[in-house]
């Protein structure tokens, strides 16, 4: 992998024993694993690759989570595409995720993000025989 698609976590260390780095790909994992535990949440957006993961059993934690990190500006930024449950508000689970994913990322790697959009790709609408149906904007 090369070293650009690497994050130095830059903190103050006395011990001075060396770099730490990770990639965007656990940055991304992280705030997958967060997205899906906050309340009115029902999934994330995956892509071609996550979906084909689901279907042979196997999960991908970082779908429908995108993160750009610049090295120059040590800026953190990150793009989140959600299904939500139908009945809860909308703005207030968008800044639920906002607050909870930015406290998770300072959490466990002492970094800040500096932006955190989320994108509301569909709402899960309890079907009339008890299976859910997401209603997105294809529908």
């Amino acid at each position: 992998m090369a070293d650009n698609n690497y994050i130095v976590i830059d903190h103050d260390n006395d011990h001075n024993l060396g770099e730490i780095k990770i990639t965007q790909n656990v940055i991304e994992i992280l705030l997958g694993i967060a997205a899906s535990q906050v309340e009115g949440v029902y999934a994330m957006q995956g892509n071609l690759s996550s979906n084909l993961h689901s279907l042979i059993g196997r999960s991908s934690r970082g779908k429908g989570v995108n993160v750009s990190y610049d090295p120059q500006t040590n800026e953190l930024a990150a793009d989140l595409y959600v299904y939500l449950k139908y009945g809860y508000p909308v703005p207030q689970v968008a800044m639920q995720l906002q607050k909870t994913l930015n406290q998770q990322v300072k959490l466990m790697t002492d970094m800040t993000m500096n932006a955190i959009n989320i994108h509301v790709v569909g709402v899960l609408a309890p079907k009339s025989h008890g299976e859910p149906k997401v209603a997105s904007e294809n529908n």
